[in-house]
């Protein structure tokens, strides 16, 4: 299932409100793209639970520490599938750059799952999942071998 161009372009129209209200540090706004009782997950594993604690939680980071702060899409284009006509997933990767960055580390870049729902014709994230990309450690790089030389 593809999901029609209408349905294609109403997501990514939420995309890029949900990055003008990081932009400009409104929490409201950035809420706003969330179902009222939408599941949040941090990179830093902290689990946000509705509307109303995400605008809360964003607009004090946007307040300190994350004052002036953009998003940047990553180097990974957005992958968006569609189970039903009212339930998609979009894959996306990106970052925080800080007002002191002139670009984000590369360190700083994100893998994040979103599960989207279709409510009274209007696309909202129902569930957000972020997590760090990182290089795989020692032990997992050993494992990989090992799986490889067993094959």
């Amino acid at each position: 299932m593809n999901g029609t161009h209408e349905d294609r372009q109403a997501i990514q129209t939420l995309f890029d409100s949900l990055s003008k209200a990081w932009g400009e540090g409104n929490g409201r706004a950035y809420a706003e793209c969330f179902t009222v009782d939408a599941d949040y997950v941090t990179f830093s594993g902290q689990h946000l639970k509705g509307r109303q604690e995400i605008d809360e939680v964003h607009q004090k980071l946007w307040d300190g520490v994350l004052r002036d702060s953009k998003l940047v899409a990553g180097p990974t284009p957005t992958q968006l599938r569609f189970l039903t006509p009212e339930l998609a997933i979009a894959q996306a990767t990106g970052a925080v750059q800080l007002r002191f960055h002139k670009k984000p580390p590369t360190s700083r870049f994100s893998i994040n799952t979103n599960v989207l729902v279709k409510v009274n014709g209007e696309w909202k994230i129902s569930a957000f999942h972020n997590c760090r990309i990182q290089k795989p450690g020692w032990i997992q790089r050993m494992m990989m071998r090992s799986n490889s030389k067993s094959s």
